[in-house]
């Protein structure tokens, strides 16, 4: 029981950090210093820290489906044909997909030649990832104070560019090299940089998200098997169903709350836990 509830406080965290630009690892790193699983087998946690993402993106899947699923007659403003089966077809949302596809060719490119894997080695140590805290949070205040009387240049999904995707992408591909980043931060800190709108912005955030998170998750599953034991299949059934259920509060308090509001806030947040796990792992060496 002592094990699920474990399972219950990293779910939560996820479920907040995932979507907020806060950074999910700086928070678990905090988090596994006084949480710890003893009941799993070498390589379980590593594992289990990318697959609870997925109940976070079946909380995107969930709110945004009207709006990512290719195919239906109702609210098809842009059918492939006007009769037939192609009429079912969504062509915008199919644009859509490709650029979030192209988004996604950088960090595929990591994944491929396993540079992940050396990145983390080398720049997920905490005092890598409290300074990616500190720099990133620094950068949302700037961005944000240089944008106050600046009018975005991109306020619709259907404007941004494949050309725009791939930047953005790029921006993600920072978050994989410098854990603590926050891949939804270096996603919204690039589109805010080349002038999209705070709320496009994190909606395509979400939606790259989907493809980005489930082929982490796949892999890290692949690689550490199958063969669950009930505890371990408990604790990540556990962890995934918390951060789905938190994943969907946060993804709707953060679009309602970029209406009226900037991201400065999480800037200034992400600089005091920076402080924070600087300053806590300094003192425990």
């Amino acid at each position: 029981m002592l094990e699920i509830i474990k399972s219950v406080l990293f779910g939560i965290v996820e479920g907040f950090t995932e979507w907020l630009p806060i950074s999910s690892t700086g928070h678990m790193l905090l988090l596994e210093e006084f949480v710890s699983f003893t009941d799993v087998r070498e390589g379980f946690f590593e594992m289990f820290l990318v697959v609870i993402q997925l109940g976070a993106i079946v909380a995107v899947v969930i709110q945004f489906w009207n709006d990512i699923f290719p195919f239906g007659k109702n609210n098809n403003k842009h059918p492939f044909r006007t009769t037939g089966f192609l009429s079912y077809v969504k062509t915008d949302v199919f644009i859509l997909w490709f650029k979030i596809l192209a988004a996604c060719v950088p960090a595929i490119i990591i994944v491929l030649f396993k540079l992940d894997e050396f990145f983390e080695m080398y720049f997920g140590r905490p005092v890598s990832v409290a300074m990616a805290l500190i720099v990133f949070g620094i950068a949302f205040i700037l961005i944000e104070n240089r944008n106050i009387n600046v009018a975005a240049r991109v306020n619709s999904l259907t404007e941004i560019t494949f050309r725009t995707a791939a930047i953005i992408g790029i921006f993600q591909l920072i978050a994989a090299i410098f854990p603590g980043t926050s891949r939804s931060g270096a996603t919204i800190l690039g589109a805010l940089m080349i002038g999209v709108s705070r709320t496009v912005a994190a909606e395509f955030t979400f939606y790259l998200a989907i493809p980005a998170m489930a082929g982490a998750s796949l892999l890290k599953i692949v690689k550490f098997g199958f063969d669950f034991t009930g505890m371990e299949a408990g604790i990540l059934i556990t962890g995934m169903i918390t951060a789905f259920i938190v994943s969907m509060f946060v993804i709707r308090f953060l679009l309602k709350y970029i209406k009226k509001h900037d991201f400065k806030i999480f800037g200034w947040y992400r600089i005091v836990l920076g402080v924070i796990v600087l300053g806590y792992f300094m003192a425990v060496q």
